[in-house]
């Protein structure tokens, strides 16, 4: 049924367009009210649907806020779907007995909008069960479509058996909560970010030419391509796609396996007949990818080598981006671009927007695969591609190029430049299959390992071929921790906290030293002081007003233990080898601080590291996913190294600790951990999340929040401060693609995405 929206903030009323109510934003906070029926007030589930369409600026984060008499909060926001290409929104969401007023918010910034009135209509807890299911699979698919099938049928069973067995009222929290994350990316798909912002129409050709003749340097790149029975329609498109290449200083480097398909010699004849650039040798007999690719690599005369599949495909713009990048980075020796997957009718999915040079994700994942390139003496100087690593030889070819490069040679581009051909039998389709590349990879990072004398033992991750575990062992002997826990009064939490890392913590040579910052709770007082007659933990007193940057430096001063592990009263411990991953990661060499994956009480994700420049300084990725969410290309589940982490639960050696200086006592609540793990890093030093250390976190449960007051004017100064004094990292973090969003969901699309060449300048 329809109802009469009324602006009521920020709101200027223009000339009305095809029929629709047409409105300029003369803030950044602009508001309409709906005129409710009385029916409304009794609650229940309801469907939304209405025109919103942008005519200058953007939708963004569209939202209601319900007032049930206290008036509007935050607390109580609902998300609303995001129009789609039609200015179409449809959203499902629940609303409490007692409504009063409810106030719609199209964006969170200036805009000129085209408003249609609202269709708000009660629908049925089924209906409404049905429909978030069905939004959900389809962002399933969208996301993710070589799991599609299995994530829709574990989606389901598990949703309706709980629906089943306990009824909507308990499944919907759950269902309501993936379909929130659902919405917040689905209006804004990878098809529609394609078409927007990298579709090769888009392309100034003319001005990438004369941009072209302006380098200083043109380096000649082979492209190297092992053939071995390519269906011709893929052959024919992967090498049309060089010869569509914008830049010219190229040559196509093509070894053809022994192929038995008699089209294979047909096509090449024809192609190297076509453009003198084009280069083929035919091998006598059949010797897999790594001795065809070594047959490509003696062709190849270039300054540099790039790697193609002889089914996917290269954007026009993928040599140039490489060219320029050697210009503007002349010490690049290893260059890897950002990748999607492209299905047999062209569409483009499954984008992998990637992390800059990411150690520690690398032995997680082929995080460099495409565009890879490579310094052409660096790979002959390598011995070329490794026999025996069929399925992971570029991996492996990686591996060993790493082991020879300084971190500043080797550079990422974060544009799409390589499109990977999803058919049956590519492990662009399923990891799995082409099972023997699964084991080669694990023979390659394990080889890594041994090569740099590494304690590190590499496991697979059950279910997701492709991504691996890198164990490290605790040097012997172990190293000894200081277990820092700062509190206020909080008995049950304390007791919580200490109680559960001595019954949790397969760890031996720990101490457990509590601050105590000034309790008065009786109960608090008792508690410390029986323990530490007992002689479990060790109290500390600090007798000032809160600085939790003064509080664990002053701690620290006092303990020459090995490491220091940071951790929150409110922290829970989960799993018993929590300590031995963190202490064993923290003795890597170069690394900072060490970070653990956190767990709200409700298993929802608190924390899977910090992503700087999010919403202002930085917050905490996936907050409020599910606890088994994946993350993109499974980096929520993956070992990697990030800016930041939070320091409810860090390790960090003690000597490097106090090299940077300990916390900065300026920062007196808020980022002083981000500004120490900044601090590491500028060190020369690099911070690790690990998810296989995991805790809950009872967050903040003994300080209150920080959105009101004095505590609100004490979060701007400090944010200020490291504005100030880290402003170009934390707006660019290297970690976190300039083609995600700041804002919304961590790891949404940027609409638009930020500009890489101000990432570069910025660092």
């Amino acid at each position: 049924m329809t109802i009469k929206i009324l602006a009521i903030n920020q709101l200027e009323k223009l000339r009305d367009i095809d029929a629709y109510s047409c409105y300029r934003a003369t803030g950044t906070d602009p508001q309409f009210e709906f005129e409710l029926r009385s029916d409304f007030s009794k609650g229940g589930w309801f469907h939304l649907q209405m025109y919103l369409d942008a005519i200058q600026g953007s939708v963004s984060s569209p939202c209601l806020y319900p007032d049930y008499g206290d008036g509007f909060s935050e607390s109580t926001k609902i998300p609303i779907a995001e129009p789609n290409e039609d200015g179409i929104s449809n959203t499902i969401f629940p609303l409490l007995p007692g409504l009063q007023r409810l106030r719609f918010d199209p964006s969170d910034r200036t805009l000129t909008v085209k408003v249609g009135d609202p269709s708000l209509v009660a629908v049925s807890r089924w209906t409404a069960f049905r429909q978030m299911s069905e939004t959900i699979v389809e962002w399933h698919a969208l996301t993710s479509p070589e799991e599609h099938g299995r994530l829709h049928q574990t989606y389901i069973r598990n949703a309706l058996g709980s629906f089943v067995t306990k009824g909507i009222r308990t499944t919907g929290s759950k269902v309501y909560s993936d379909y929130v994350s659902a919405l917040r990316a689905g209006g804004k798909s990878y098809d529609a970010w394609v078409r927007k912002y990298d579709d090769p129409k888009l392309l100034d050709f003319s001005a990438i030419r004369k941009d072209i003749d302006a380098l200083k340097h043109t380096p000649k790149i082979s492209v190297l391509i092992p053939v071995y029975n390519s269906p011709e329609k893929w052959l024919r498109m992967c090498i049309e796609s060089v010869l569509g290449q914008i830049y010219g200083n190229w040559e196509l480097c093509i070894a053809d396996d022994n192929s038995t398909s008699p089209h294979i010699k047909r096509v090449l004849e024809e192609y190297r007949q076509r453009d003198s650039r084009i280069k083929v040798i035919y091998r006598t007999s059949n010797g897999h990818i790594s001795k065809c690719s070594n047959s490509a690599l003696e062709l190849a005369t270039g300054d540099f080598v790039a790697l193609l599949d002889n089914d996917d495909e290269l954007p026009p713009d993928a040599l140039y981006e490489i060219a320029k990048a050697v210009n503007a980075h002349p010490e690049w020796k290893l260059i890897f671009s950002d990748e999607d997957k492209i299905d047999e009718n062209g569409r483009r999915y499954d984008p992998y927007f990637k992390s800059d040079w990411n150690y520690d994700l690398f032995l997680s994942h082929n995080c460099i695969s495409h565009l890879g390139v490579y310094l052409t003496e660096l790979i002959r100087s390598l011995g070329g591609f490794a026999v025996g690593m069929e399925g992971s030889q570029d991996w492996d070819l990686a591996l060993r190029c790493v082991e020879k490069l300084k971190p500043a040679e080797i550079g990422h581009i974060p544009r799409i430049l390589y499109h990977w051909r999803a058919i049956p039998g590519s492990t662009a389709l399923a990891p799995g299959e082409k099972n023997y590349a699964h084991f080669a990879a694990m023979r390659a990072i394990q080889g890594h390992l041994d090569r740099i004398g590494s304690t590190g033992v590499v496991s697979d991750l059950e279910g997701f071929s492709g991504n691996y575990r890198v164990t490290y062992a605790v040097p012997t002997p172990a190293p000894t921790v200081s277990i820092i826990i700062p509190t206020r009064d909080g008995y049950e939490l304390l007791k919580q906290c200490v109680e559960s890392v001595l019954a949790r913590t397969d760890y031996s040579k720990y101490e457990i030293i509590i601050v105590d910052n000034q309790s008065k709770d009786p109960e608090a007082l008792r508690y410390m002081r029986e323990m530490s007659e007992k002689g479990v933990v060790r109290v500390i007193d600090f007798d000032e007003p809160f600085n939790y940057s003064r509080l664990n430096n002053f701690a620290a001063a006092k303990i020459d233990s090995d490491i220091l592990v940071l951790m929150n009263n409110d922290i829970e411990v989960i799993s018993p080898t929590w300590l031995s991953e963190m202490v064993s990661q923290a003795c890597q060499p170069g690394v900072g601080a060490v970070g653990a994956k956190l767990y709200y009480p409700d298993d929802t994700i608190q924390h899977g590291g910090v992503i700087l420049g999010f919403n202002g300084v930085g917050v905490h990725a996936y907050a409020g996913c599910p606890k088994e969410w994946l993350g993109p290309l499974l980096r929520a589940k993956l070992k990697q190294r990030l800016s930041a982490v939070t320091a409810a639960c860090l390790a960090v050696p003690r000597l490097k600790f106090e090299e940077v200086g300990g916390f900065d006592e300026a920062l007196t609540v808020a980022y002083n951990d981000v500004d120490l793990c900044l601090k590491l890093d500028a060190a020369g030093y690099r911070n690790v999340f690990t998810p296989y250390a995991e805790l809950y976190h009872h967050e903040s449960a003994t300080r209150g929040s920080d959105e009101s007051g004095a505590k609100s004017q004490r979060l701007a100064s400090e944010t200020e401060q490291m504005m100030s004094r880290w402003g170009d990292k934390i707006r660019y973090d290297p970690y976190y693609n300039v083609n995600y969003s700041t804002t919304g969901a961590t790891f949404d699309l940027a609409f638009p995405p930020r500009d890489p060449y101000a990432a570069e300048m910025a660092h």
